[in-house]
């Protein structure tokens, strides 16, 4: 969907009327029949009110009273999605948002909210126009350009990521998604380096080639490389992506309903730094940073690493392993330990790494921890509020090493039953020389079933988080 300003509203454009809330409503000049069927449906707590005028549509919505704060943006959002509902069931192809509220984050929140919940994913269907929706045009009457600027770029931003995600692995596997991520790249002033598995075995990289040797597709190192004119930081912001393109559980193999049938969705982190770095690019945003993507899929082949192993990382930490279905600490530690040759200010990744860390709290949040300062955890976590990608901070207590203690090598992949996603993150600790920090999105990164704007598929999680916290983080 494209977000344009406009200055003026043709006579028969569609209409979405922002008010304050019912009294303001009340006090408009209607015409009597419709000004008690408004009432009526005031009375009633309706919140969005359609009008049909023959030549067009008006729909008035109003706030929820009871909503504060970032509550209040959620509630504008969700309502967006009501309006792209109402917008596509009567066959709409454009709409104008007229402000009669004076508050411009309520519009922003609102557009945003009916722009996301326009994305589909039709590429795979023999007939996509038969169900594409209407609406592809939303105007903002006397908006802000360069606010209408950073939310197409933020919407761009998290559609591609959702595209990456959605895709199966018989198209997207690790050599395809270099060539994805370097042709979305293209002219967005991104340099891209693919290294291949030479250039791998080169670095030693042991833990991204041994989830790769079950695999009959060659792994590979994405390096993203954003460097803007006059950055405000000296030391780059590093992002590390999770790249596992279908993770089978390799020799230690998932189960199917509930479990691999979704695992075209395991490089969700590694399309989210994609998707991020792409949205600064069209943002123009002024911070140096770094893209890593460790990209393999995880098959159990008869060469496939098992457990048992022992393979020595980049770093030569030697890793005992016990779980081949832990396989995205794997290849995510080298790529942290590769991280350190940037000197980073500071290092996030993002992975959809544990099935504990949705068993605690859900597709509601994801799970961060790390070794950050806290300021830096405090501004990430408001961001999180923001634009409701919610995150809930894990402890990385010294206890917990003692549950990756290995026997016959410097540290085990996998800890006990308990605290799983605390361990993963205790493991990718040992790779890290720099503050950090992890984000586990494997409970929100992809949704079985449609979560309003956040849709069906591929949520793009990880995208407006990031991008509203360089932003606040960095002050810009």
């Amino acid at each position: 969907m494209l977000l344009y300003n406009c200055d003026l509203i043709l006579p028969a454009q569609n209409r979405i009327l922002i008010f304050t809330g019912a009294d303001e409503v009340r006090t408009q000049e209607w015409p009597a029949a419709e000004k008690e069927y408004i009432s009526l449906c005031l009375d009633n707590h309706l919140r969005l009110i359609l009008l049909n005028r023959l030549s067009h549509f008006d729909i008035i919505v109003i706030p929820d009273p009871v909503k504060k704060g970032d509550a209040l943006l959620e509630n504008w959002r969700t309502s967006g999605f009501e309006v792209h509902d109402i917008a596509c069931r009567n066959k709409w192809e454009e709409a104008v948002i007229v402000d009669h509220s004076g508050q411009p984050a309520w519009v922003e929140a609102l557009a945003e909210g009916i722009a996301l919940s326009s994305y589909q994913f039709l590429k795979y269907f023999s007939k996509p126009e038969a169900k594409k929706h209407s609406i592809s045009r939303l105007g903002v009457l006397n908006g802000n350009a360069a606010t209408i600027k950073n939310l197409n770029a933020r919407i761009h931003a998290v559609n591609l990521t959702r595209d990456l995600v959605n895709e199966p692995v018989s198209y997207l596997n690790a050599p395809q998604l270099g060539e994805d991520v370097a042709a979305l790249c293209h002219e967005t002033g991104i340099s891209v380096e693919i290294l291949d598995k030479t250039q791998i075995e080169s670095l030693r990289m042991g833990g991204l080639l041994a989830v790769n040797q079950g695999s009959i597709d060659p792994p590979r190192f994405i390096i993203l490389t954003w460097e803007p004119e006059h950055a405000v930081n000296e030391a780059p912001l590093v992002l590390v992506g999770k790249g596992v393109t279908f993770d089978t559980g390799g020799l230690s193999i998932k189960p199917t309903p509930g479990s691999m049938d979704e695992m075209k969705c395991d490089m969700a982190g590694a399309a989210a730094v994609a998707g991020t770095m792409i949205g600064m690019a069209r943002m123009g945003l002024p911070v140096r940073t770094i893209g890593l993507i460790p990209a393999t899929d995880n098959r159990p082949d008869g060469n496939a690493y098992a457990p048992g192993d022992v393979i020595r990382m980049h770093n030569n930490t030697t890793v005992e392993v016990l779980n081949c279905d832990a396989e995205g600490r794997m290849i995510l530690a080298d790529a942290l330990s590769y991280a350190s040759k940037y000197e980073p200010g500071l290092v996030i990744d993002l992975a959809t790494l544990t099935g504990s860390a949705q068993v605690a709290i859900g597709s509601q949040g994801s799970v961060i921890m790390g070794t950050a300062p806290d300021d830096t955890f405090n501004q990430l976590i408001q961001s999180g509020y923001s634009v409701h990608e919610r995150l809930v901070r894990f402890p990385l207590w010294e206890d917990y090493a003692k549950l990756i203690e290995s026997e016959i090598a410097d540290v085990k992949n996998i800890g006990g039953r308990n605290a799983g996603a605390i361990t993963a993150g205790k493991f990718l600790e040992r790779f890290t020389s720099y503050p950090w920090i992890h984000i586990d999105i494997a409970g929100t990164a992809f949704l079985p079933a449609r979560d309003s704007y956040r849709g069906l598929g591929g949520t793009g999680t990880g995208v407006r988080l990031l991008l509203d916290f360089i932003t606040k983080y960095y002050k810009l």
